[in-house]
């Protein structure tokens, strides 16, 4: 082992408080990435969602006998 003891391996020659502190800001930060991830994915995951269900129900009409036919607002041609 390059140290006598473990105060020796917490001091590091003088540099232990250097080490250590970038070692929790590292451990901190990411942590604190992760977590803005995880939210970010559920807002994410939450707007799609939404969107998805409004898709589903903007682009369809019923008809009298219960059949639903779609609502073509829209239509493209490749004649022009």
């Amino acid at each position: 082992m390059a140290f006598d003891s473990f105060d020796a391996f917490l001091a590091m020659g003088g540099h232990g408080p250097y080490v250590w502190a970038c070692y929790i800001v590292f451990f901190a930060l990411s942590l604190v990435l992760i977590q803005w991830s995880r939210m970010q994915r559920r807002f994410v995951l939450q707007r799609l969602a939404v969107r998805q269900a409004g898709a589903n129900t903007a682009g369809r009409n019923i008809e009298s006998n219960g059949k639903a036919s779609a609502d073509f607002a829209r239509v493209d041609s490749l004649n022009d």
